[in-house]
Protein backbone atom coordinates (compact mmCIF):
# COMPACT_ATOMS: atom_id res chain seq x y z
CA UNK A 1 0.00 0.00 0.00
CA UNK A 2 2.74 2.30 1.06
CA UNK A 3 4.75 1.68 -2.20
CA UNK A 4 1.13 3.04 -4.53
CA UNK A 5 0.86 5.42 -2.35
CA UNK A 6 4.78 7.25 -2.45
CA UNK A 7 5.97 7.70 -6.77
CA UNK A 8 8.75 9.89 -4.87
CA UNK A 9 11.81 7.83 -5.62
CA UNK A 10 14.34 11.21 -4.96
CA UNK A 11 14.52 14.10 -3.48
CA UNK A 12 16.08 17.71 -5.36
CA UNK A 13 17.68 19.64 -2.61
CA UNK A 14 17.67 23.30 -3.68
CA UNK A 15 20.21 24.56 -1.24
CA UNK A 16 21.20 28.14 -2.07
CA UNK A 17 20.13 27.48 -5.74
CA UNK A 18 18.34 30.69 -5.71
CA UNK A 19 21.37 32.62 -4.88
CA UNK A 20 23.61 31.06 -8.33
CA UNK A 21 26.30 33.92 -8.58
CA UNK A 22 27.39 32.97 -4.31
CA UNK A 23 27.46 29.26 -5.37
CA UNK A 24 31.42 29.00 -5.58
CA UNK A 25 31.68 31.83 -2.88
CA UNK A 26 29.15 29.44 -0.39
CA UNK A 27 31.33 26.39 -1.73
CA UNK A 28 34.84 28.11 -0.68
CA UNK A 29 33.00 29.56 2.60
CA UNK A 30 31.78 26.27 3.99
CA UNK A 31 34.46 24.14 3.31
CA UNK A 32 37.16 26.24 5.34
CA UNK A 33 34.16 26.24 8.27
CA UNK A 34 34.23 22.53 7.88
CA UNK A 35 37.41 21.99 7.24
CA UNK A 36 38.23 24.02 10.77
CA UNK A 37 35.32 22.21 12.30
CA UNK A 38 36.69 19.06 11.56
CA UNK A 39 40.23 19.75 12.74
CA UNK A 40 39.15 21.90 16.24
CA UNK A 41 36.81 18.49 17.50
CA UNK A 42 39.75 16.55 16.47
CA UNK A 43 42.50 17.97 18.39
CA UNK A 44 39.92 18.28 21.70
CA UNK A 45 39.08 14.36 20.88
CA UNK A 46 43.19 13.84 20.40
CA UNK A 47 44.14 15.88 23.62
CA UNK A 48 41.38 14.50 26.09
CA UNK A 49 42.29 11.16 24.74
CA UNK A 50 46.33 11.23 25.69
CA UNK A 51 46.27 13.69 28.65
CA UNK A 52 45.50 11.51 31.74
CA UNK A 53 45.05 14.46 34.06
CA UNK A 54 41.55 15.07 31.93
CA UNK A 55 39.91 12.03 32.11
CA UNK A 56 37.97 13.90 34.27
CA UNK A 57 33.75 14.20 33.67
CA UNK A 58 34.11 18.09 32.54
CA UNK A 59 36.27 17.14 29.80
CA UNK A 60 34.71 13.77 29.08
CA UNK A 61 31.85 15.33 28.53
CA UNK A 62 33.63 18.01 26.13
CA UNK A 63 35.10 15.33 24.24
CA UNK A 64 32.12 13.47 23.75
CA UNK A 65 30.25 16.61 22.69
CA UNK A 66 33.39 16.94 20.05
CA UNK A 67 32.72 13.69 18.58
CA UNK A 68 28.71 14.73 18.19
CA UNK A 69 29.81 17.97 16.08
CA UNK A 70 31.97 16.35 13.81
CA UNK A 71 29.81 13.60 13.29
CA UNK A 72 26.64 16.44 12.66
CA UNK A 73 28.40 18.38 10.44
CA UNK A 74 29.47 15.22 8.67
CA UNK A 75 26.11 14.68 7.91
CA UNK A 76 25.22 17.72 6.83
CA UNK A 77 28.43 19.12 5.05
CA UNK A 78 29.77 17.12 2.56
CA UNK A 79 26.44 16.55 0.48
CA UNK A 80 25.80 20.73 1.11
CA UNK A 81 29.04 20.91 -1.11
CA UNK A 82 28.21 18.65 -3.34
CA UNK A 83 24.95 20.16 -4.03
CA UNK A 84 26.83 23.83 -4.21
CA UNK A 85 29.69 22.46 -6.44
CA UNK A 86 27.94 20.04 -8.90
CA UNK A 87 24.84 19.97 -10.67
CA UNK A 88 23.91 16.65 -9.09
CA UNK A 89 21.26 18.02 -6.73
CA UNK A 90 19.43 15.25 -5.83
CA UNK A 91 19.54 12.76 -3.12
CA UNK A 92 17.60 9.26 -3.10
CA UNK A 93 14.49 8.29 -1.11
CA UNK A 94 16.54 6.58 1.24
CA UNK A 95 19.73 8.23 1.80
CA UNK A 96 17.56 11.48 2.29
CA UNK A 97 15.55 9.68 5.67
CA UNK A 98 18.93 8.54 6.98
CA UNK A 99 19.95 11.88 6.73
CA UNK A 100 17.36 13.27 8.94
CA UNK A 101 18.00 10.29 10.98
CA UNK A 102 21.63 11.26 11.53
CA UNK A 103 20.60 14.93 11.54
CA UNK A 104 17.86 14.36 14.51
CA UNK A 105 20.22 11.30 16.69
CA UNK A 106 23.02 13.54 16.88
CA UNK A 107 21.11 17.00 17.57
CA UNK A 108 19.33 15.26 20.32
CA UNK A 109 22.30 13.79 21.53
CA UNK A 110 23.76 17.36 21.47
CA UNK A 111 21.10 18.80 23.48
CA UNK A 112 21.08 15.93 26.23
CA UNK A 113 24.62 16.59 26.98
CA UNK A 114 25.04 20.04 27.36
CA UNK A 115 22.27 19.70 29.97
CA UNK A 116 24.47 17.14 31.53
CA UNK A 117 27.52 19.59 31.26
CA UNK A 118 25.41 22.25 32.84
CA UNK A 119 24.58 19.78 35.46
CA UNK A 120 28.37 18.66 35.91
CA UNK A 121 29.33 22.86 36.25
CA UNK A 122 26.40 23.66 38.84
CA UNK A 123 27.72 20.31 40.99
CA UNK A 124 31.22 21.68 40.98
CA UNK A 125 30.88 25.44 41.32
CA UNK A 126 27.62 25.52 43.73
CA UNK A 127 28.91 22.30 46.27
CA UNK A 128 32.71 21.82 45.45
CA UNK A 129 33.42 19.68 48.47
CA UNK A 130 31.03 17.31 47.38
CA UNK A 131 31.57 17.23 43.66
CA UNK A 132 33.85 14.01 43.58
CA UNK A 133 30.60 11.99 45.23
CA UNK A 134 27.81 14.03 43.22
CA UNK A 135 29.33 13.81 39.98
CA UNK A 136 31.14 10.01 40.18
CA UNK A 137 31.91 7.85 37.59
CA UNK A 138 28.75 5.70 37.61
CA UNK A 139 26.85 8.83 37.44
CA UNK A 140 28.88 10.38 34.94
CA UNK A 141 28.70 7.24 32.77
CA UNK A 142 24.37 7.54 33.43
CA UNK A 143 24.31 10.48 32.03
CA UNK A 144 26.31 9.82 28.76
CA UNK A 145 24.44 6.79 28.22
CA UNK A 146 21.44 8.07 28.61
CA UNK A 147 22.11 11.12 26.49
CA UNK A 148 23.06 9.03 23.20
CA UNK A 149 20.07 6.80 23.83
CA UNK A 150 17.72 9.28 24.02
CA UNK A 151 19.19 10.76 20.89
CA UNK A 152 19.17 7.19 19.34
CA UNK A 153 15.19 7.01 20.38
CA UNK A 154 14.34 11.00 19.19
CA UNK A 155 16.52 10.00 16.10
CA UNK A 156 14.52 6.38 15.49
CA UNK A 157 10.85 7.36 16.46
CA UNK A 158 10.52 10.71 14.83
CA UNK A 159 12.16 9.40 11.18
CA UNK A 160 10.37 6.45 11.31
CA UNK A 161 7.45 8.47 11.10
CA UNK A 162 8.17 10.49 8.52
CA UNK A 163 9.14 8.05 6.79
CA UNK A 164 5.61 6.30 6.94
CA UNK A 165 4.05 9.52 5.04
CA UNK A 166 3.16 9.18 1.27
CA UNK A 167 5.11 11.30 -0.46
CA UNK A 168 3.64 11.20 -4.11
CA UNK A 169 4.03 14.89 -5.96
CA UNK A 170 6.51 17.27 -5.39
CA UNK A 171 10.13 16.26 -4.72
CA UNK A 172 11.97 19.63 -4.30
CA UNK A 173 12.89 20.09 -0.68
CA UNK A 174 13.75 23.78 -0.61
CA UNK A 175 16.12 23.71 2.34
CA UNK A 176 20.16 23.01 2.34
CA UNK A 177 19.45 18.90 3.71
CA UNK A 178 16.78 16.77 4.45
CA UNK A 179 15.69 18.14 7.98
CA UNK A 180 12.36 17.00 9.29
CA UNK A 181 10.60 20.62 8.63
CA UNK A 182 11.87 20.51 4.81
CA UNK A 183 10.87 17.20 4.41
CA UNK A 184 7.39 17.38 6.15
CA UNK A 185 6.21 19.78 3.85
CA UNK A 186 6.09 17.64 0.67
CA UNK A 187 3.70 14.59 2.44
CA UNK A 188 1.15 14.16 0.84
CA UNK A 189 -1.09 13.47 3.98
CA UNK A 190 -2.31 15.32 6.94
CA UNK A 191 0.28 15.47 9.51
CA UNK A 192 -1.06 17.26 12.20
CA UNK A 193 -0.98 15.23 14.85
CA UNK A 194 2.68 15.00 13.79
CA UNK A 195 2.93 18.17 13.92
CA UNK A 196 1.46 18.57 17.94
CA UNK A 197 4.20 15.68 18.52
CA UNK A 198 6.73 17.50 17.28
CA UNK A 199 5.84 20.81 19.17
CA UNK A 200 5.96 18.93 22.12
CA UNK A 201 8.94 16.87 21.66
CA UNK A 202 10.71 20.07 21.11
CA UNK A 203 9.34 21.84 24.02
CA UNK A 204 10.80 18.38 26.09
CA UNK A 205 13.91 18.07 24.25
CA UNK A 206 15.02 21.75 23.71
CA UNK A 207 13.16 23.65 26.11
CA UNK A 208 12.98 21.62 29.04
CA UNK A 209 17.21 21.46 29.01
CA UNK A 210 17.57 24.35 28.11
CA UNK A 211 15.10 26.14 30.96
CA UNK A 212 16.80 23.85 33.24
CA UNK A 213 20.39 25.31 32.02
CA UNK A 214 19.62 28.56 32.18
CA UNK A 215 18.35 28.04 36.36
CA UNK A 216 21.71 26.07 37.30
CA UNK A 217 23.40 28.95 35.73
CA UNK A 218 21.54 31.41 38.10
CA UNK A 219 22.22 29.18 40.80
CA UNK A 220 26.36 29.30 39.37
CA UNK A 221 25.79 32.84 39.26
CA UNK A 222 25.10 33.31 42.93
CA UNK A 223 27.92 31.15 43.76
CA UNK A 224 30.44 32.94 41.80
CA UNK A 225 29.61 36.13 43.22
CA UNK A 226 30.26 34.74 46.83
CA UNK A 227 33.78 33.27 46.27
CA UNK A 228 36.10 35.34 48.20
CA UNK A 229 39.08 34.70 45.37
CA UNK A 230 38.95 37.42 42.49
CA UNK A 231 41.17 34.63 40.75
CA UNK A 232 38.67 31.53 41.32
CA UNK A 233 35.34 34.00 40.15
CA UNK A 234 37.12 35.06 37.06
CA UNK A 235 37.52 30.77 36.14
CA UNK A 236 34.42 30.32 37.07
CA UNK A 237 32.91 33.36 34.76
CA UNK A 238 35.18 32.18 32.15
CA UNK A 239 34.13 28.54 31.87
CA UNK A 240 30.58 29.43 32.39
CA UNK A 241 30.28 32.01 29.83
CA UNK A 242 31.85 29.79 27.06
CA UNK A 243 29.22 27.32 27.75
CA UNK A 244 26.47 29.13 27.80
CA UNK A 245 27.40 31.38 24.21
CA UNK A 246 27.59 27.87 23.02
CA UNK A 247 23.91 27.08 24.46
CA UNK A 248 22.20 29.80 23.41
CA UNK A 249 23.51 29.77 20.33
CA UNK A 250 22.25 26.01 19.93
CA UNK A 251 19.17 25.83 21.62
CA UNK A 252 17.93 29.26 20.16
CA UNK A 253 18.25 28.22 16.50
CA UNK A 254 16.96 24.89 16.82
CA UNK A 255 13.88 25.29 19.07
CA UNK A 256 13.14 28.44 16.72
CA UNK A 257 13.19 25.01 13.47
CA UNK A 258 11.59 22.64 15.27
CA UNK A 259 9.41 24.34 17.43
CA UNK A 260 6.42 24.52 14.02
CA UNK A 261 7.72 22.47 11.15
CA UNK A 262 4.89 24.41 9.22
CA UNK A 263 6.42 27.47 10.22
CA UNK A 264 5.45 31.23 8.72
CA UNK A 265 9.58 31.82 8.26
CA UNK A 266 10.76 32.08 4.91
CA UNK A 267 12.61 29.38 3.36
CA UNK A 268 16.28 31.35 3.30
CA UNK A 269 15.38 32.18 7.10
CA UNK A 270 14.76 28.62 8.04
CA UNK A 271 18.48 27.84 6.06
CA UNK A 272 19.99 30.63 7.82
CA UNK A 273 18.51 29.15 11.37
CA UNK A 274 19.77 25.87 10.14
CA UNK A 275 23.12 26.84 9.32
CA UNK A 276 23.50 28.46 13.20
CA UNK A 277 22.97 25.02 14.98
CA UNK A 278 24.52 22.96 12.43
CA UNK A 279 27.74 24.73 10.87
CA UNK A 280 28.65 27.47 13.32
CA UNK A 281 27.79 25.30 16.41
CA UNK A 282 30.04 22.50 15.99
CA UNK A 283 33.00 25.23 14.38
CA UNK A 284 32.55 27.18 18.12
CA UNK A 285 32.59 24.83 20.28
CA UNK A 286 36.32 23.69 19.85
CA UNK A 287 37.39 27.36 19.81
CA UNK A 288 35.03 28.35 22.73
CA UNK A 289 35.83 25.37 24.95
CA UNK A 290 39.94 25.38 23.97
CA UNK A 291 40.97 29.15 23.86
CA UNK A 292 38.80 30.26 26.88
CA UNK A 293 40.17 27.25 28.66
CA UNK A 294 43.90 27.17 30.17
CA UNK A 295 43.77 23.84 31.20
CA UNK A 296 43.13 23.16 27.70
CA UNK A 297 45.48 25.15 26.59
CA UNK A 298 48.64 23.64 29.06
CA UNK A 299 47.60 19.69 27.91
CA UNK A 300 48.14 20.76 24.47
CA UNK A 301 51.45 22.43 24.95
CA UNK A 302 52.69 19.53 26.83
CA UNK A 303 51.91 17.23 23.88
CA UNK A 304 53.67 19.75 21.25
CA UNK A 305 56.70 19.34 23.38
CA UNK A 306 56.70 15.74 24.57
CA UNK A 307 56.22 15.66 20.20
CA UNK A 308 58.88 17.64 19.56
CA UNK A 309 61.32 16.16 22.11
CA UNK A 310 60.94 13.09 20.58
CA UNK A 311 61.87 14.02 17.35
CA UNK A 312 64.61 15.46 18.97
CA UNK A 313 65.81 12.51 20.64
Amino acid sequence: KRQNQSSVVEFILLGFSNFPELQEQLFGVFLVVYLGTLMGNAIIIVIISLEQSLHVPMYLFLQNLSVVDVSFSAVIMPEMLVVLSTEKTSISFVSCFAQMYFILFFGGTECFLLGAMAYDRFAAICHPLSYPMIMNKRVFMKLLIISWLLGFMLGTVQTTWVFSFPFCGPNEINHISCETPAVLELACADTFLFEIYAFTGTVLIIMVPFVLILLSYVRILFAILKMPSATGRQKAFSTCASHLTSVTLFYGTASMTYLQPKSGYSPETKKVMSLSYSLLTPLLNPLIYSLRNSEMKRALMKLWRRKVDSHIF
